[in-house]
């Protein structure tokens, strides 16, 4: 493509003059600021490179560690940091866990020795109450801002992104109760996480106040810790309805696809015989069969609001140095999201029958 064709396509594509396309690529003075950028993105969109003095410097590397990728919800997160990042000039640097791989000290490890300006975790040791929350300390001594997803430690100065796990199980329970469900159980992971220990909090309140009972009852009887995957939400909701659940809050959408799997596999049909709500709204998640019924889980609030605090710490950082003892004291808060019920095709008014038949009870083909 010649220079003048270039220059017209560019010109074209931005809504300028060519003569303005032309001092824009040579870095000439008197072109506003909208329509230099006009003209950038006119570049970018027609796939042609920005002159080397005009692409814009990194202003450095931002690690993002999640505990896994199976999981379609961290993708989804990932994305939406990435994304905000980008826009600010930052490059995101992702870092997953895998089993028998890096840890999430090496992998935090990693990252400080290639100079990040921050990191963010997303459901990361900070979750776990059994967990040393002592390594973030050692990570601030060493001047690196981070924030923390999903999960809240009183013992760890850092901002806190977080859903309203307790309203989430508000919104399941409120829902499958209106729908004539009295017997209603929670299949979620190990209590020693910190969002699990809401999730049951909220839940065991909604069915407390809506339902009665007493509470030590309802998390004896109605509540099942399983692992966060497929089989784990299989057989949690197994158990459940071994106990005559006719419907099934689950921590995850993968969990709820294992209820989903567990109900068939007993000849029950879903929703017909059993309800299911899963927590997240993963992608794709609205085309499974039936279509979920879930909480959607806040991801491109929770992943904006991450790196909006991850960049005021950066910013405290870069601003110390006045002559006072270094930067501020980092902000140690929480900013929480509220989900949101989507209402799909797993959820629908009670049977008749409150009491399940059990796998043995189920006719043989």
């Amino acid at each position: 493509m010649t220079a003048p064709a270039r220059l017209a396509d560019i010109a074209a594509q931005a809504g300028v003059s060519e003569a303005t396309v032309s001092r824009v690529l040579n870095g000439k003075p008197g072109v506003a600021a909208t329509t230099r950028q006009s003209v950038l993105a006119a570049l970018d969109v027609l796939g042609y490179e920005r002159p080397v003095r005009l692409r814009r410097r990194s202003a450095g590397l931002v690690g993002l560690i999640t505990p896994e990728l199976e999981n379609p919800i961290f993708p989804a997160l990932a994305q939406v940091i990435g994304q905000a990042l980008t826009r600010q000039g930052y490059t995101p640097v992702l870092a997953t866990q895998t089993p028998g791989g890096s840890t999430e000290d090496e992998l935090t490890e990693m990252l400080v020795e290639r100079g990040v300006s921050g990191i963010i975790f997303a459901s990361g040791l900070h979750a776990d109450t059994n967990a040393d929350t002592d390594r973030y300390e050692r990570l601030r001594a060493q001047g690196v801002p981070f924030v923390l997803v999903d999960g809240f430690s009183p013992y760890v100065r850092a901002p806190f992104i977080s859903p309203d796990d307790r309203g989430a199980m508000q919104l399941a329970v409120t829902h499958l109760v209106s729908l004539g469900h009295s017997r209603i159980g929670l299949a979620v992971g190990p209590r020693r996480f910190v969002p699990v220990q809401r999730k049951i909090e909220g839940f065991a309140r909604a069915v407390r106040d809506q339902l009665g009972g007493p509470a030590d009852a309802v998390e004896d009887e109605l509540v099942q810790h399983s692992l966060y995957t497929l089989e784990g939400g299989q057989a949690a909701a197994s158990a459940l309805m071994d106990r005559g659940c006719t419907a099934v809050v689950c921590a995850s959408d993968m969990m709820a696809l294992g209820a989903i799997r567990a109900a068939r596999q007993r000849g029950l049909d879903v929703p017909g015989d059993v309800s299911v709500v899963g927590f997240d709204d993963s992608p794709l998640i609205a085309f499974t069969d039936p279509p979920l019924t879930t909480v959607r889980k806040p991801v491109p609030a929770m992943g904006q609001a991450a790196v909006r605090a991850l960049l005021e710490e950066i910013g405290d950082v870069h601003s110390a140095g006045d002559g006072s003892d270094g930067r501020r004291a980092p902000v140690h808060g929480e900013f929480v999201f509220m989900p949101e019920l989507v209402v799909r095709g797993s959820t629908a008014s009670a049977p008749r029958t409150a009491t399940l038949p059990h796998p043995r009870e189920v006719p043989r083909p």
